[in-house]
């Protein structure tokens, strides 16, 4: 949605108290205005027009229907955790059809609270919270059943998990963590974040507080959640700390950038679920690796959220392209040119940005869009932050001089 737009829709907009839990309620909010001047309404206001509160089944063209959306932020305060959040409703079209507002909760950054992970007890306290909103995946492929995760974060069915995890798979039982179970359908996949969504027939469900992965720091406590592997059982829970942020991860010839590292090992059934940090927020989706042992890696949450949504929309995610081949620069090298790190290009396709801008062979890439990149991993994770179509100022060495030109993005998919 254009920001513009936002921006008028969020002003027309009184706040008002969002109910997650019946002991979490806040007095103090203004009374609501007239439901004819405002954009939301309760579900017993549109029944009494005549309109059922709930959404018709799903179908085919429910995945279009949500390109169409809108949010609204409504700032909410979760007194059971003293964890502030904004919950985004996202409604369809507003038609004679009108259909209920859907949950999506984002912790507010910064987090005014105080951390539940303090010791044993709040490793249970981060379980209990994110317990409800972690699903069971049953995939079923031509070769066997596997078992994996995926955590719900918009409470209309939509559930957030690993690509890699659910690629190929023939069929998806879902089973909540009330022992309910969903026919599960792939909304989309992006091997190159590691991010799918699965959505179920459902309404009204718990879901997960979405944080941030921006300034994560090493050492920070972290708590990773896997789906019980029995109807009935508690979830799989392993706790840790940060051990590296923007990490490279090279498994069974596939690479992954800009990862969490978490010494938070995830257990048997545990790929596709969340990594948390100290206050229960969800900030990364894990991975499944067959490398890892003692660590899990996860997918960003930030990165995960904004691929999710392009999932949702159209059915697949766009990537900024540049369109080059490059290595890092060895330690050597970099002293060498007095840089702290960089990337050499190696080779540059023809017709990409890189090539239309003036970038050649033997260059080295040193910072993008105003980034200091000091790796070809990093300079994955740059490029990606920004998207297709965007005017980016790369600077590199040439000839033992420093330069600047402007590249246009292409689109990768």
């Amino acid at each position: 949605m254009p920001a513009a737009l936002l921006a008028e829709a969020a002003s027309t907009v009184r706040a008002m108290p969002v109910d997650d839990d019946a002991d979490d309620d806040v007095g103090g909010f203004d009374p609501p205005l007239p439901p004819d001047d405002r954009l939301w309404r309760h579900p017993s206001e549109i029944m009494s027009e005549g309109h059922s509160p709930g959404r018709p089944p799903a179908s085919p063209s429910a995945v279009s229907r949500r390109a169409g959306t809108w949010s609204v932020a409504v700032v909410a305060t979760l007194v059971g955790a003293a964890l502030s959040t904004t919950v985004m409703a996202v409604t369809g079209a507003l038609s004679e059809d009108v259909e209920r507002a859907v949950v999506e909760k984002v912790a507010v950054t910064p987090i005014v609270s105080s951390p539940l992970v303090s010791g044993e007890r709040g490793v249970v306290a981060v379980a209990q919270r994110l317990g409800p909103t972690v699903a069971r995946l049953v995939l079923t492929r031509p070769g066997g059943v596997s078992i994996g995760s995926a955590v719900i974060f918009r409470d209309n069915g939509l559930l957030l998990t690993s690509a890699r995890l659910v690629t190929g798979a023939t069929a998806i039982d879902v089973v909540l963590a009330d022992g309910r179970h969903f026919e599960g359908r792939l909304v989309g996949i992006d091997l190159s974040t590691d991010v799918a969504v699965v959505e179920i027939d459902a309404d009204h469900l718990p879901v997960a507080i979405l944080g941030s992965s921006d300034n994560l720091e090493v050492g920070s406590p972290t708590v990773v959640l896997g789906s019980a592997l029995v109807d009935g059982q508690a979830p799989a829970v392993s706790s840790g700390v940060i051990s590296s942020i923007d990490r490279r991860v090279d498994d069974d010839g596939d690479s992954l950038h800009g990862m969490i590292q978490s010494d938070a090992p995830a257990e048997v059934g545990g790929a596709g679920g969340p990594l948390a940090d100290a206050n229960g927020a969800v900030i990364g989706i894990v991975a499944p690796m067959r490398s890892a042992d003692r660590y899990c890696f996860a997918t960003p949450i930030d990165l995960a959220r904004r691929v999710a949504g392009q999932l949702i929309a159209v059915g697949y995610a766009t990537h900024g392209w540049l369109g080059i081949e490059g290595a890092d620069l060895t330690p050597e090298q970099a002293q060498g040119m007095t840089v702290e790190g960089g990337v050499r290009i190696r080779g540059v396709q023809d017709g990409s940005p890189a090539s239309t801008s003036g970038l050649a062979v033997r260059d080295v890439i040193t910072d993008v869009g105003g980034e200091t990149v000091h790796s070809a991993s990093a300079l994955v994770v740059a490029v990606r932050k920004h998207q297709p179509g965007d005017r980016l100022t790369v600077g590199y060495w040439r000839d033992d001089q420093h330069h600047e030109l402007v590249v246009i993005l292409g689109q990768h998919r």
